[in-house]
């Protein structure tokens, strides 16, 4: 599927099966292909907080954790070569898998578990030899 059309069926809510994290990212991804940074988080935010909603399960929605794998993803598509999801997804596989995860380099449990965290977005507080 085209990246208009993952972002089509997510913003309609017309999609069918399960939402996990390997299509948080691919759905991140397609929104920072077509879309300025900024106006692309914002839009991808408002759609998992509607898309929880709509499920009445809006307590599910992280704000951390949103905003650190957007600009996870960001900085990768950056760095590499990726042209498409297939290669990017290739290329970057730990953004993929979501327990362990990579946040995990970056947070301590006991703040990505935080209701500050789950609410408003929190700056790393774990020091990651790069």
């Amino acid at each position: 599927m085209s990246n208009e059309e993952i972002i089509y069926g997510f913003e309609t809510d017309s999609q069918s099966g399960e939402f996990r994290h390997a299509d948080h990212v691919r759905l991140a991804f397609a929104y920072l292909c077509l879309y300025p940074h900024m106006e692309a988080l914002e839009r991808f935010a408002a759609g998992l907080k509607r898309f929880a909603a709509a499920r009445e399960k809006a307590q599910l929605y992280h704000e951390t954790m949103t905003h650190a794998y957007f600009f996870l993803i960001r900085e990768r598509m950056a760095r590499g070569a990726a042209t498409d999801w297939d290669e990017f997804a290739r290329q970057n596989p730990d953004l993929l898998q979501w327990k362990p995860g990579i946040l995990e380099r970056y947070y301590r449990e006991s703040t990505l578990t935080s209701e500050l965290a789950r609410s408003v977005f929190v700056f790393p507080d774990k020091c990651v030899e790069v």
